[in-house]
């Protein structure tokens, strides 16, 4: 199993719990995505998975130069 760097700082953390979403599920997510696309309005990467609840949650993350180190930008469920 690989392992990855998530570099999450207070502003980022705050933020994604705004949204109603832990560390630990974008973490989750990330790591092992059910589908991964592109951001149509930043162009950024965004994995798709369930959250713990069961609900598509969306994950907005760019890559560092090592493409094993992550650092979020946002998350949101799609539905909402």
């Amino acid at each position: 199993m690989p392992y990855f760097l998530f570099v999450w700082n207070d502003h980022i953390t705050a933020h994604i719990e705004e949204h109603g979403v832990s560390m630990d599920e974008f973490e989750a997510i990330v790591s092992n995505p059910a589908r991964v696309s592109r951001s149509r309005s930043s162009d950024r990467t965004i994995a798709f998975g369930n959250s713990d609840d069961g609900r598509l949650l969306a994950c907005v993350y760019e890559l560092e130069g090592d493409e094993m180190t992550f650092i979020p930008v946002t998350a949101y469920f799609p539905e909402d």
